[in-house]
């Protein structure tokens, strides 16, 4: 049960490290609803293909994070900094579903917008449930 865990979180991450990817290329599909916006509908921010793709690149390399801690891959030098950077990534995937109190995270006081509405229901529980597989991958209790 715990290896089907350790390799959803993964295959999660690359479809996530993927998608950007695709964005950064030039795909448009769902991409309005992935930048969050102001109450004007200004987004926020307007990431750069070269951003997207490192976003999506770092995502690829917290699959393989991830797949190594678990076993699912053969290890790459000692073990010990991989497990310390998946209990890293594990709290940088808890800071983002609790979120900036302003326009990101369960906490945002912003919203009303597809972003908001998204991250209300799918990205914010998803950093929820990342961070757990991450950190389960990373500390194993057994």
């Amino acid at each position: 049960m715990t290896t089907l865990a350790y390799t959803l979180t993964s295959a999660v991450f690359v479809i996530l490290g993927l998608w950007h990817l695709y964005w950064a290329a030039g795909g448009k599909l769902a991409h309005g609803a992935a930048i969050p916006t102001r109450q004007d509908g200004s987004p926020l921010f307007r990431p750069s293909a070269a951003g997207t793709a490192a976003v999506g690149t770092a995502l690829l390399a917290c699959a393989a994070l991830v797949a190594f801690n678990a076993g699912l891959l053969p290890a790459i030098g000692a073990a010990r900094w991989t497990r310390w950077a998946g209990a890293a990534l594990a709290l940088g995937l808890l800071v983002r579903a609790i979120g900036d109190f302003g326009y990101v995270g369960f906490f945002k006081r912003k919203g009303g917008n597809p972003f908001a509405r998204l991250d209300t229901r799918v990205y914010s529980p998803l950093c929820l449930l990342l961070a757990a597989g991450t950190l389960a991958a990373s500390w194993p209790l057994a």
